[in-house]
């Protein structure tokens, strides 16, 4: 690479390249000095952690308040993922393992999406990110600050980021993949990911990860510790796990077709990406029955992420020579996010001598993102001083959460039931934050000259946007299980909550399930649920730039780089575009199912589900040409002149959607040539169409412009045809000996992206497969893995030419498998 934003990718490699060799030199001496300590320690702990890790995966806490339901015995569908299945996904990312895994779950990596890059969101069962639940340790984590704005999968949400979560620290994770906003409250629409930390003083680990893609860049490394200490003999326990690791960007970028003689300009791919994490958990006996517990995570990333090249000859007339002196080659914005995420839940739990099970907990989390808008420059501060900064403070924006929970539970016996029922029931307060700080004056600044204004790839959040809100919410639940015969089991709930800005809600659940024979069993369920608004879809606002591809522009509107305003629903220039105060989301839930043990190896599981949501709140389109005369003269009448931006957007309750679909999942344990193969199949098939589109509002359709506040590119793409509607996954894992060798292939379906100019533009992707080999050999207390992603090196299908950004950007952002190609990486883990 010999350009000069070729130069700049490769200068934030370089920049950095002293401090990662250091740092991992000490990461090394760190694992070294750790694992010899550990070496004198008795090697029964093996054995000890192994059969704590699997007595915690035979009986499941998601979706029941019973003691005794296990994955095979659950009412509900439920995934139970070991740690060693995460670990042999190749991955450090949590988000990449849980989709290696888990068909109904999917993680795109989409590049030039400002902050999204490195806070990528996950879906399931294709619905939006937000509208699952994330437990640890059954207690709510915090959602992200950053609204994913960009025309990407999960596009207007705030979701939680998973990969803040150490794989290291995990013992196993549940999935309930069924409604349990009557059990859980908000978010649980599409389902539960709960996950379950390692407990215990004994055992633990040393690990060193190292890794990179066969073209494009992308090298990786990481370090992790995990480990436990003793408290007070055998009275209680604190276990600690750091992470360290760093990744360079990777660049699948192409040249402008239309100015060849330029080169190689776009980078486009996965950003730089620097994280520190340390995550604890702890537990101590007051007395034989009261337990005092508290666990937390203090984790910080670095990201830089690669804007849209800006070319010398799209200069405007009146700066094109003070922007060619800066920039003769034109350039590429960066924007930097520097996020931190801060986690901490005590509590205390014990059984009284009556039985009844008590759990007392407070919960505080939540996210700040700071960024800056690097290597870039402002139009209309350059027009009117005659110089621009290169490098711009954009603002801060962060999100927290503050939760008190009181959760009681008992087994009674009933005379006339032949098994207990189990009768819990609770509270919860909770209280939410959101705040958006400005950023330096010359990163918003945009004058009266008409010259765009506002830093170049990410404009900075003026005194227009800042504020702080919050809200707070007070729930009660009440639940119900037994099995009302040895053969039906049937569980009920119902959850109230009363929130202060939007009032008073109810969601109910019924589940069961009934054992024809101890091979086979049905089980079914239906529940209401919900989603409050999140406080960053109600107030998130930020004047930004943003490119209109053919597809996304709209009708009569020319494709290039326009000023866009994100306005919340209070602002005045939404309402007059026809933006309402946002509802509550509303669900109904309805799942049946079967369980099929036909021979002791073998297991099958097949569970269909519908899924309606009513009032889904959804990011309308980009309401182009604010800057034409009748829409000006429109706004003007109204009071607001002066708008520094050319389209607009805001969240509205605008569509109904019903999704559909279906989950099989096999697994088989077989004795093979001396050694163990364990095999699973799952596939998940997901369907979702749009039922009903609010009418466009009346304003919108008075200005004559043909300005639709839901698009076709919504309706039929992102909220329906642009994730897979299916994806099959077929794991094998062969241990013999010493030696273990798992393969993983996994069939991504066809995707479609869809136009709002014209069904010419229309783009069906299609299916990928995808395979990933590793081979691990065990020594003592040493493992050593050598693995491939992506052996037979892939690649999703090339965007056609009219949506491709004029040749640099060839791949689509909702390739479900991302667009990098082969991975060579490898590990070394030490045990004790």
């Amino acid at each position: 690479m010999t350009h000069d934003n070729n130069r700049s990718y490769q200068a934030r490699s370089q920049q950095n390249g002293s401090a990662k060799n250091a740092t991992a030199l000490l990461m090394a001496s760190i694992l070294l000095a750790l694992a010899s300590a550990a070496a004198a320690q008795d090697t029964t702990t093996n054995t000890s952690s192994n059969g704590n890790a699997k007595n915690l995966q035979a009986v499941i806490v998601t979706g029941t308040r019973a003691q005794n339901r296990t994955d095979s015995s659950s009412l509900s569908p439920i995934d139970v993922v070991p740690a060693s299945a995460l670990q042999g996904t190749g991955t450090t990312e949590l988000s990449t393992a849980l989709a290696r895994l888990i068909p109904s779950l999917n993680f795109p990596r989409p590049a030039a999406t400002d902050a999204t890059d490195s806070q990528r969101p996950a879906t399931l069962r294709g619905l939006a990110p937000d509208e699952v639940l994330v437990l640890v340790d059954g207690k709510r984590w915090h959602s992200g600050s950053m609204v994913n704005v960009d025309g990407t999968i999960g596009r207007g949400s705030a979701p939680v980021d998973l990969n803040t979560i150490p794989l290291s620290a995990i013992d196993h994770i549940e999935v309930l993949r069924d409604g349990a906003s009557a059990q859980y409250g908000s978010d649980a629409i599409a389902g539960v990911i709960n996950i379950i930390l390692k407990h215990g003083a004994q055992g633990g680990s040393a690990e060193l990860d190292a890794g990179r893609y066969q073209r494009g860049g992308g090298k990786q490394w990481q370090g992790s510790v995990n480990f436990g200490i003793p408290l007070n003999g055998d009275k209680g326990w604190l276990r600690f796990t750091l992470d360290d690791g760093h990744q360079d960007p990777t660049n699948h970028g192409g040249v402008d077709i239309r100015y060849p003689q330029l080169g190689e300009k776009q980078v486009f791919g996965d950003p730089t990406v620097s994280e520190h994490n340390l995550f604890f958990n702890s537990q101590y006996d007051i007395t034989h029955d009261i337990q005092f517990y508290a666990f937390g995570s203090y984790h910080f990333r670095n990201g830089v992420s690669d804007e849209l090249y800006r070319n010398p000859f799209g200069y405007p007339s009146s700066i094109k020579a003070q922007l060619n002196a800066l920039y003769p080659d034109g350039y590429q914005p960066l924007l930097e996010s520097r996020s931190t995420d801060q986690q901490f839940v005590a509590g205390v739990r014990g059984t009284t001598a009556g039985g009844w099970r008590w759990d007392v907990s407070a919960n505080y989390g939540g996210n700040r993102v700071s960024l800056d808008t690097i290597h870039t420059a402002n139009y209309a501060f350059l027009h009117d001083f005659g110089y621009t900064p290169t490098t711009f403070f954009d603002g801060i924006v962060s999100t927290a959460q503050q939760l008190v929970d009181v959760d009681i539970a008992k087994d009674f016996n009933v005379g006339w039931l032949p098994n207990p029922v189990t009768v819990a029931f609770g509270g919860e307060y909770q209280r939410n934050t959101y705040e958006i700080k400005a950023g330096d004056p010359a990163s918003y600044y945009v004058g009266t000259s008409g010259v765009t204004g506002g830093a170049q790839g990410f404009g900075g959040y003026s005194p227009v946007n800042v504020g702080s809100w919050s809200r707070s919410d007070v729930a009660q639940y009440v639940s119900l299980e037994t099995n009302l015969t040895d053969k039906l089991g049937t569980s009920f709930a119902v959850r109230h909550e009363d929130y202060n800005d939007f009032g008073n809600t109810v969601s109910g659940a019924l589940a069961s399930r009934y054992d024809f024979t101890d091979r086979f069993a049905l089980r079914a369920s239906v529940s209401t649920g919900f989603r409050a608004p999140s406080l960053a879809q109600e107030d998130y606002s930020q004047i930004g730039s943003a490119y209109l591809t053919p597809s996304s522009a709209g009708p009569g509107i020319a494709p290039g780089i326009y000023q866009t305003g994100l306005l919340p629903v209070s602002n005045p220039v939404a309402q007059l575009l026809g933006a309402q105060a946002l509802r509550p989301e509303r669900s109904h839930n309805y799942t049946v199912g079967a369980v099929f043990n036909p021979i002791d190896p073998l297991t099958l599981t097949f569970d269909l589900y519908q899924i309606n949501i009513y009032n889904r709140i959804v990011l309308s389109s980009t309401l182009s040409g604010l800057n034409r005369p009748i829409v000006v003269d429109y706004l003007a009448a109204n009071g607001i002149t002066n708008v520094a931006y050319s389209s607009a957007q805001y969240f509205t309750n605008a569509v109904n959607t019903r999704t559909q679909g279906g989950d099989l999942v096999g697994s088989y344990r077989a004795n093979l040539g001396g050694g163990v193969l364990d095999s699973t199949l799952s596939y998940n098939y997901n369907r979702t169409r749009v039922t009903h589109v609010a009418p466009n509002p009346a304003q919108l359709d008075a200005l004559g412009l043909q300005l639709q506040r839901v698009t076709n590119r919504d309706i039929k793409g992102l909220l329906a045809d642009s994730t897979p509607r299916t994806k099959l996954i077929l794991n094998e894992n062969y241990a013999l000996g010493h030696w273990v060798f798992n393969g993983n292939l996994t069939r991504y379906g066809n995707f479609t992206s869809y136009s709002n100019s014209s069904y010419l533009l229309n783009q069906t992707y299609n299916p990928q497969w995808v395979l990933d080999l590793a081979g691990s050999y065990n020594l003592d207390d040493w493992t050593f893995t050598l693995g491939v992603n992506n052996a037979t090196n892939s690649y999703p299908d090339k965007t056609i030419a009219a949506n491709n950004v004029n040749g640099t950007i060839p791949y689509s952002n909702f390739s479900p498998a991302g667009f990098n190609g082969r991975y060579y990486y490898t590990k070394v883990i030490y045990h004790w």
